[in-house]
Parts: C-alpha cells; structure tokens; sequence
C-alpha cells in the first residue's frame, strides 16, 4: 500500500470515532504575521491531543492474534491517554509504563481510560525500555509514540482534514517532538498540496530535529529541559526521520519564554486551554523572524495537545505575565526609618503600577545597619508601562533588581 492509500485508509477507520476538530481564526495572530492565521483544536480532540489518531490507527490494524495478548506504550502523558483509550475502545487489554514524575491528571486519566499504568524511571527513555521488556516477556504489542508507519498515517489525517476545512491553507505549522505529527502532515501535503509551506516547531531546550538531520540520521540529545513535556524527545524516530528528510519542511526553535507567552495568548485572546507543547506552533509565529518562517497565507498553527496540569498551569501563567511585561518581581534597597516604605508605595502609585505583594528583609549581609530590602511584586500594563515604572523609580533615586 503507497502512502497516500495508507493515509486515507486510515481517515476512513478514524471517521466514526476520531473527532473532525475546528479550526479557529486568530485575529491577534493576523495582525502580528500581517496574515490570516486559523487553530486547529486538535486540543479539543478526544483524551485532549491529537496522539489518538496515531494510536487507535495502529492498535486496529492489528492481527487477531496479536489483539488477544494486548498492547504496551510508554508516555509521559498524551499517547498514553491515545493507547489507552482505543485499546479500550476496541475492546484490548492496554498497559502503560509512566515516568515517575509524570504528571497527576494525565496519570489519572490513562487508568481512567482503562490502561494498567506502571510508574518506573525519571524519563520516558527509561518508560520505553521497561514497555520493551514488558512486551518480550509477556507477547504485548509496544504501539510506540511516533516511530511507526500506522502511527505516523494516523496523525497524518489532521492534514487532511486541515485541506479540507482550509482548502488555501499556505502554510502549515505543527510542534515535533519525535516526528510523527510533522512527518504524516509533511507527507499528506508534499503529495496533495505541494505547493503548502510546512514548518516543525521545537522547544529550544529540547531540539533533536537540528541536529539529526545535519548528522543525516537521528541523533540522541544528551539533556533535555523545557516545559513542553509534550515534545521533549531526545531521540527522532526512524520511520518519521525518513518522511521529513524527503520532503524537507523547516524546523525551528522557541524557547520557554515564547511557549509562555503563546500559551497565555491561547488563554486570554481564543479562550482555548493548550499545554505548552501545542502552544508550540503560536509561539513562532509570536516569536520567530519573518526571514525564518517565510510564511504563505493562509496560516494553520496545530494545537497539538490540552493536557496541562492546573499546577503547571498556574506557574506558566505567572511566567508568561512575566515575560509579558505584565507581572515583575522587583528588589530595592530603602531606609529602615518611619514613612520610607510609604513614600515608595506612594511613587508606585504614581506611575499606576499595582502592588500584589510587599515582603521586607532586614537580614542581607549586604544592607547595612540602617537599610532594609523591600521585595515587590507588581502588576504592570506591559513592556512600555512597565519600563516607565522602572524609569520613574530610577529618577527619584530608587535602585531597583528585577527578578528574573
């Protein structure tokens, strides 16, 4: 079977029940690319991403024989909620192997769509290795998370449906992590739409892509620290590898402080709840230089995933007021004397900064005796306003830290 049969083959085993996700318009993003930019809520997509095609694809096509002894994955979340829910969907036996710090709702969620979930070693390299033994001992089939043809067909039908829904689509832009989404969109589109512009988006902090492929064969990332669980793999798969080294989409890199932002944006301005992995793709088109994306409009940005952890949720938010300019965290050094921290506050006021919290120390070894360190956090309108509060302060002679 060629590709293009294998992809829709696949759409046709999907239809009845994967959900057809809506594309949104995004006008803040159009003003930012000086293009029309649509979402494609694979968010919205049963288990909250888009790894269901993937998995439930695979899992379906499996022999009888095969069925009966069950199916194996390691995740650190969103394909294990994928396994576990069309294992369960068609009526297999689904074990799950978990990082130990994976987090709480995706956990819960894998058990509660029928998997048995064993939690072992601190990353999914280790997962995936006890997923292999557990398959060699007990006949299970590993359904891996991206380095497999029947996965990557699955995932390819979001392209699909994007040239379905936005049949002038110029540029598609989908987060990669081992390859599987951007290889099965790469591939739909080099042989139905050729004429579309494909772009992978990587956390920086977690970018195999770069380097595998000048190396011309994937190459292992000796460390990885991002936000982007979602798409933090250090080694690309085979099967995608092949897929993206043909047709040769363009991969870029963002980093925490773009994720943040992009994520905040999701929130405030397309009222969508994305994790920080599927804000990838809004977060270059935030923060990456027109030169290295080149876009061609129409825009469609995959949201690839909503599983975010309300704890990391919060953190997130903060960070990205933060890098916003909204939010600063801010020391300075005053007069331990009566009405010092009044005539601070009171300037503060003045430049319409609102004070959220006010915390003194009196014990730094670099005060002196008279001296004590007033550590403000403040809410501010953004970058401009939150500059001129900085300026203002500087001119009535306040020395300010700001915390990163």
């Amino acid at each position: 079977m060629d590709l293009i049969a294998r992809i829709e083959a696949a759409a046709t085993l999907l239809a009845p029940v994967i959900r057809r996700t809506p594309v949104v318009a995004s006008r803040v993003l159009a003003e930012r690319t000086g293009h029309e930019v649509w979402l494609k809520c694979e968010n919205l997509q049963r288990t909250g991403s888009f790894k269901p095609r993937g998995a439930y694809n695979r899992i379906a096509n499996l022999p009888e024989a095969e069925r009966l002894r069950g199916v194996v994955a390691a995740s650190a979340g969103n394909h294990a909620q994928g396994v576990a829910w069309a294992a369960t969907s068609l009526g297999i036996e689904s074990t799950v192997f978990m990082p130990v710090g994976a987090a709480l709702p995706k956990l819960v969620a894998t058990k509660a769509y029928g998997a048995t979930v064993h939690q072992v070693g601190d990353t999914i390299d280790e997962s995936l290795t006890k997923a292999r033994d557990f398959a060699a001992h007990t006949g299970a089939t590993l359904v891996h998370p991206f380095d497999h043809p029947d996965i990557v067909a699955g995932q390819a039908t979001v392209a699909l449906e994007i040239l379905e829904q936005l049949p002038e689509v110029g540029t598609v832009i989908a987060p990669t992590g081992g390859g599987g989404l951007l290889a099965g969109v790469a591939a739909t589109l080099a042989i139905l739409a050729p004429q579309v512009r494909v772009i992978g988006v990587q956390a920086a902090d977690a970018a195999a892509w770069p380097a595998s492929l000048a190396a011309g064969k994937p190459v292992r990332l000796e460390q990885m620290a991002t936000m982007a669980d979602g798409i933090a793999v250090g080694l690309p798969g085979e099967v995608p590898f092949d897929h993206i080294v043909e047709t040769a989409p363009t991969i870029v890199t963002v980093d925490e402080d773009a994720l943040s932002r992009a994520l905040l944006l999701c929130m405030e301005r397309t009222k969508l709840i994305v994790e920080p992995a599927g804000a990838a793709g809004v977060a270059a088109l935030m923060s990456c230089l027109p030169e290295e994306l080149e876009l061609r409009g129409p825009v469609c940005a995959i949201l690839s995933g909503g599983n975010i952890d309300p704890l990391l949720l919060t953190r997130v938010i903060g960070h990205g007021l933060s890098a916003a300019g909204r939010y600063m965290a801010a020391r300075i050094t005053i007069s331990d004397r009566p009405g010092s921290l009044s005539r601070l506050l009171a300037e503060l006021g003045r430049t319409g900064a609102s004070v959220l919290d006010v915390v003194h120390s009196r014990t730094g070894a670099w005060l002196a005796i008279d001296e004590v360190e007033v550590l403000l956090t403040l809410e501010t309108r953004g970058p401009v306003h939150r500059d001129e509060v900085l300026t203002a302060l500087a001119d009535v002679g306040y020395v300010v830290r700001v915390e990163d």
